[in-house]
């Protein structure tokens, strides 16, 4: 249109670099803040994620200038070997309370004067709340190149679990997540509730929110649900999900084949 600036470039390819130790980084605009309790022990509008090898998810490092290094100690018993190639590890002291390791260097020279912090949801340890903006994030940073979507669908779903139809909808919502298989989120009264039986068992997402789960007979925490999700996946509020891995699913009178992913060895 006449009078508007024209687009002539377009991002077509990761603004990723690699370092010789395989570690994968790149810079983030996201302004992200980190705490334990109420202190903020990170703020940056410049932190990388990182992944390391063999690891799906990123974490992020932050310029030094961004750490409260106040509150860092040189670790007393350093975890020498659990993350790639880090050499300097420091242990954490907030308002008398002392986190060993929670911060840790890596040797790489691009992200040599860079910090990254254990997060407590995901390690059981480090710091506790993160913000990316003014959203509370868990577990770890989103990936920017991953894609979450729920999406309501009108396929014929039916799941088995031993040969016993335990669900059985044509209003299902099908959530696509980069790197695992299609989830079949089911509407709770077309399922066989009498045959669940919820357990104690959590897990936070930082696409989706916290699940809380049930089993069906010996097949423990095989099935989950988002009662509060996120706003981007809304549509799965309350709705019941089977793991592919464990279950046979149906979808419009073709068997799917049960993908292998990080989660078969831990469901059955």
């Amino acid at each position: 249109m006449k009078g508007e600036p024209l687009m002539t470039t377009f991002p077509t390819a990761r603004d990723v670099r690699t370092t010789p130790e395989g570690l994968l980084w790149e810079p983030s605009e996201r302004w992200v803040r980190g705490r334990k309790g109420d202190v903020t022990v990170v703020d940056s509008r410049r932190p990388v994620l990182v992944w390391e090898p063999d690891v799906p998810v990123p974490l992020y490092a932050f310029p030094r200038a961004d750490v409260r290094e106040d509150l860092l100690r040189p670790a007393k018993n350093p975890a020498t070997g659990t993350h790639t190639g880090s050499q300097v590890f420091y242990d954490l002291e907030v308002d008398g309370e002392l986190v060993e390791n929670a911060a840790w260097t890596f040797p790489a020279a691009d992200l040599a004067d860079h910090i990254a912090f254990a997060w407590f949801r995901r390690w059981g340890t480090g710091l506790d709340h993160w913000y990316e903006e003014e959203e509370e994030i868990f577990v770890h940073p989103r990936d920017p190149h991953k894609r979450v979507d729920a999406m309501p669908s009108s396929r014929h779903v039916q799941v088995e679990i031993d040969g016993t139809v335990v669900a059985d909808t044509r209003r299902p919502v099908l959530l696509f997540e980069t790197g695992l298989p299609t989830r079949y989120y089911i509407p709770r009264e077309d399922v066989r509730l009498d045959l669940l039986d919820a357990t104690d068992h959590h897990t936070a997402c930082p696409y989706k929110g916290t699940a809380g789960y049930w089993s069906v007979g010996d097949h423990a925490n095989i099935v989950w649900s988002y009662p509060d999700p996120l706003p981007a996946v809304g549509a799965v509020k309350g709705l019941l999900a089977f793991f592919n891995e464990a279950v046979d699913i149906t979808v419009d009178g073709e068997r799917l084949e049960r993908p292998v992913t990080p989660f078969t060895g831990t469901v059955k």
